[in-house]
């Protein structure tokens, strides 16, 4: 349920701020109140209040009360695959169970234990490659409370693994294992997964189970590791490829010592040939090695991307209950309705824009096309203009459209047009 307090948050002050305002206006309740002297900003004044400590009260809550319930419920549900394991594997879909990642087509029993159609993936390894897959006709879930081993048996199967070859030139042909069995027991240890004690709760999270503080420090971490690695790469790549001098040391060994336009005429024919078939193979090695770690620092980017919306989210949760009033407190005094009719469709419009332009930011932003800063913070800057120009209208006593301004032109545009064509009943 936390979970969904920052998209219903917002959502609840905007709808409330046009109903509000809405039925004041409808029942003419401004009027009388700028008739006795009382203008918006004083009438909306105690409200806005109101808004700056809800908006605290929503950051406390993204920062406290969010992170520990995603905490405490990764908790309970490692815990539940101890004692009800087939809970814990939902049909239709891949499970992350231990190591492995199971789908099964169909549960049955009176425990849900016995499986049809099982399709097991080891976890990437540290290259981030899943090269082993387990596929079989049924299985059966066997645990026990006092053990904290899960015995999965699978029957009627096969599994398909994928082969690294030592030479980089045998890569490209994909080599694999394939290997049939008519019953195979597969043994999950779930102790580390379920070490649920109150007192000692020692389960690492993901950036939502992370505060403020903690999303700093890990962001940290994260930077200098990425930094390293780009370092250790850069001179481990160096070396490979024989870098080991700055240029002024090349080009003063060249002027000492010329050297001809062709190296390989130095070596014979033979010597030439086993020349360039290092050189191949060495440029392999070093583009599947470039390629590989182009791959695992763009992960570890991502990671951080992801940790730095997290952070950004928190404050945008609190500026999204302040935008959404200064949106939703004008809009209803400008169309002058109330009740659930119109401004539920002003409110879920709006609300959608804000709620799509917030995704989207944010799923760019994690794969690199953007800031994280920009991505998190798009949508309140795109809506933040309408904010204040619906703030400007409703204190000028201005209407959400001016029509006169649209159809004054049109009508003089009609105007001038039957005048040069028709002339003679201008006569008239």
């Amino acid at each position: 349920m936390p979970r969904i307090i920052p998209l219903v948050l917002p959502l609840s002050v905007l709808l409330a701020s046009i109903m509000t305002f809405g039925n004041l206006a409808e029942n003419y309740e401004f009027a009388a109140m700028k008739s006795s002297g009382i203008s918006l900003q004083r009438a909306m004044r105690v409200l806005i209040i109101f808004i700056f400590v809800l908006s605290i009260v929503a950051f406390w809550f993204a920062n406290n009360v969010i992170p520990y319930a995603e905490f405490k419920f990764v908790n309970f549900r490692k815990n539940i695959a101890q004692a009800k394991p087939a809970m814990a594997i939902a049909e239709g879909q891949f499970n992350d169970v231990g190591f492995y990642n199971i789908k099964v087509n169909k549960k049955s029993g009176e425990n849900g234990n016995h499986l049809t159609g099982v399709t097991i993936h080891e976890k990437p390894n540290s290259m981030g490659e899943n090269k082993t897959v387990i596929k079989s006709k049924t299985g059966e879930l066997i645990s026990s409370e006092k053990s904290s081993i899960l015995q999965l048996v699978l029957n009627d199967g096969y599994y398909y693994q994928d082969v690294t070859p030592k030479k980089y030139e045998d890569r490209a042909k994909l080599p694999f294992i394939k290997g049939k069995f008519k019953k195979q027991i597969i043994n999950i240890d779930l102790a580390e997964l379920n070490k649920v004690d109150d007192s000692k709760e020692s389960i690492a999270g993901t950036n939502a189970m992370l505060n403020v503080n903690e999303l700093r420090y890990t962001l940290d971490s994260l930077n200098k590791n990425l930094d390293n690695e780009i370092v250790s790469f850069s001179e481990n790549i160096n070396q490979r490829v024989g870098i080991r001098r700055g240029p002024q040391n090349v080009n003063k060994q060249i002027k000492k010592k010329p050297l001809p336009n062709n190296l390989l005429s130095l070596y014979s024919n033979k010597d030439q040939v086993d020349i360039l078939k290092m050189a191949g193979s060495n440029i392999t090695s070093n583009i599947y090695s470039i390629d590989t770690t182009q791959k695992d620092l763009k992960d570890k980017q991502r990671e951080i991307n992801k940790h730095l919306n997290a952070l950004y989210e928190k404050f945008v949760i609190a500026f999204a209950c302040f935008l959404m009033f200064f949106i939703g407190a004008p809009l209803g005094a400008i169309i002058r309705k109330g009740g659930l009719g119109l401004p539920i469709v002003f409110a879920v419009l709006i609300f959608i824009t804000f709620h799509f332009i917030n995704t989207f930011g944010k799923r760019l932003s994690q794969e690199g096309g953007m800031s994280p800063f920009l991505g998190s913070w798009m949508s309140s800057f795109i809506l933040s203009p309408l904010a204040v120009l619906l703030t400007y209208r409703a204190t000028n006593d201005n209407g959400l459209i001016n029509f006169d301004a649209i159809t004054t032109p049109i009508s003089q545009l009609f105007q001038k047009i039957s005048e040069r064509f028709f002339p003679a009943q201008k006569q008239e």
